[in-house]
């Protein structure tokens, strides 16, 4: 292994994921989330079919994201407390990002489990370039993800809403022992 190539397995593998209460400004400029979509674009997709979509969620949007929030979260009974602190969780990241799936039930040739691997692998693809340009994240889910108001703000007819990323400049490095297995419990030579 050559000095680049360590260099840039050493930076993949210090790759961790920062919640949104620890990202701060900036995030990442649209030159750098083109970069990112360039390296998801990398990911294996049988059939090259693109099963998802990226959508960024920064400056003023931010607000409308936030008023979305708030209207589910006063929909689903939280009250205005709850409503608020939707909001807030909205505005946090200085960037986020909509994962979207385009999932063809139908396809003939590639089933929708290889498509959702697809997606997996785009998102961790434009993970590992925002870490690799400096830039922390996390991937979010939850309820709102299923709220169907949320849902048709982000996605066309016969696409799901998988979550959002969380991005930004990470306040500081995260510290402590690994709390995943090491490789010895999920590589496994097969005979």
């Amino acid at each position: 292994m050559n000095q680049a190539q360590d260099l840039a397995l050493q930076a993949l593998l210090g790759r961790y994921s920062v919640g949104p209460k620890h990202l701060l400004e900036p995030g990442p400029s649209p030159e750098e989330l083109e970069l990112m979509a360039r390296a998801a674009l990398r990911a294996p997709d049988h059939g090259e079919l693109v099963p998802w979509r990226f959508k960024v969620v920064s400056g003023a949007a931010r607000q409308r994201m936030a008023e979305l929030f708030a209207e589910a979260a006063r929909a689903a009974g939280q009250g205005e407390e709850g409503a608020q602190m939707d909001a807030e969780r909205a505005l946090r990241p200085p960037v986020s990002v909509a994962i979207v799936a385009r999932i063809d039930l139908g396809h003939p040739q590639v089933p929708a489990h290889e498509q959702w691997v697809a997606l997996g692998g785009a998102l961790a693809q434009f993970m590992s370039a925002a870490h690799l340009l400096g830039y922390g994240g996390k991937m979010l889910s939850g309820a709102k993800v299923r709220n169907p108001q949320i849902a048709a703000a982000f996605c066309a007819p016969g696409e799901t809403l998988v979550g959002w990323l969380a991005l930004g400049t990470p306040a500081k490095r995260p510290e402590g022992a690994q709390r995943k297995p090491g490789p010895q419990e999920v590589l496994q030579f097969w005979a």
